[in-house]
């Protein structure tokens, strides 16, 4: 039988809790790089991840990995070297072994860059600049929540190159839960009072028609609900009148005011996000994206 100790320590020993583990610490240290410096604020988080191991410390691997982060802490800041050095350190400590997909550790290595980017209360266009950088070298990622969702919200609100106080603050909600380094919270739903349209659909999304479930909200521009249930059938698809657990796209009807999302189109997308943070992989598309896409297969069934 376990004794107190070891049941505790135990959590940490099977190769999937260890490489979440090491996952986060690598996400943090790049998320807290990402405005080019770590400073006390990151400092404080990065401390907090050895508190949260520390009685581990004399237990591999944290006998090799906290030694070097804490000598790294001494000073309050850690430089770029010392940065490289625990990033090493931390791409050997993971199994690589088949126990953890590439999704899966990327996945974990994106919740800490979150957490690391967004611990200080700030957010700035040098770090969402940095977290798209690094999404656009991982898009791999793409149709797990909550990838999509992140990569629509930074676009929209760089597309005039900064932050206001509102854009910061809607940030701040969708990165909160990413904020605590060791719980095994989902990220929160972004406040419906604030997110848009543009932040919500996925950007150049891949549609494909063939055997494919679709579900339409809101309004279109173009046709009528029943037009377009014949075009995805027609393409070789299926409509399905609800969101559930069996459909591919919820397409978002484009006459509306983009600014109520949620007022225009309601329960589907509330429920379309719910699953997608249950590790469904629906994804939820603008119209204008379903036309462009519409006429691609078009063009591809001629040939």
């Amino acid at each position: 039988m376990l004794n107190d100790e070891n049941a505790s320590y135990y959590k940490y020993t099977g190769p999937q809790r260890l490489d979440k583990a090491i996952h986060t610490l690598e996400g943090l240290l790049k998320g807290a790089a990402a405005d080019g410096e770590i400073g006390p604020d990151d400092v404080k988080m990065l401390s907090g991840w050895v508190h949260d191991h520390y009685e581990f410390c004399f237990k591999h691997p944290f006998n090799e990995i906290i030694p070097v982060l804490l000598n790294a802490l001494q000073d309050k800041k850690i430089d770029s070297e010392e940065r490289d050095n625990l990033l090493w350190l931390c791409t050997k400590f993971t199994t690589g072994d088949g126990y953890f997909d590439v999704v899966t550790a990327d996945m974990q290595r994106l919740h800490g860059m979150m957490a690391g980017i967004s611990f200080d209360g700030k957010i700035t266009e040098e770090e969402l600049g940095t977290l798209q950088e690094w999404m656009e070298c991982h898009d791999h990622l793409k149709k797990c929540w909550p990838y999509d969702e992140l990569e629509a919200l930074i676009i929209s609100v760089l597309k005039d190159g900064k932050i206001d106080k509102d854009e910061h603050g809607m940030l701040l909600r969708f990165f909160a839960d990413f904020a605590s380094t060791t719980g095994h919270r989902s990220v929160a739903l972004p406040d419906v009072s604030s997110i848009t349209v543009s932040g919500i659909c996925a950007v150049c999304p891949e549609i494909s028609f063939r055997e494919r479930v679709f579900c339409f909200t809101g309004k279109s521009e173009r046709l009528s609900r029943n037009e377009l249930v014949q075009i995805v059938e027609g393409l070789g698809g299926r409509f399905s009148e609800r969101v559930t657990l069996g459909i591919d796209y919820l397409i978002i009807g484009a006459d509306g005011n983009p600014c109520w999302a949620y007022a225009c189109y309601g329960r589907k997308v509330e429920q379309a996000i719910s699953h997608r943070k249950n590790g469904h992989q629906l994804l939820i598309v603008h119209e204008n994206d379903f036309w462009d896409s519409h006429e691609d297969a078009k063009v591809a069934n001629r040939r």
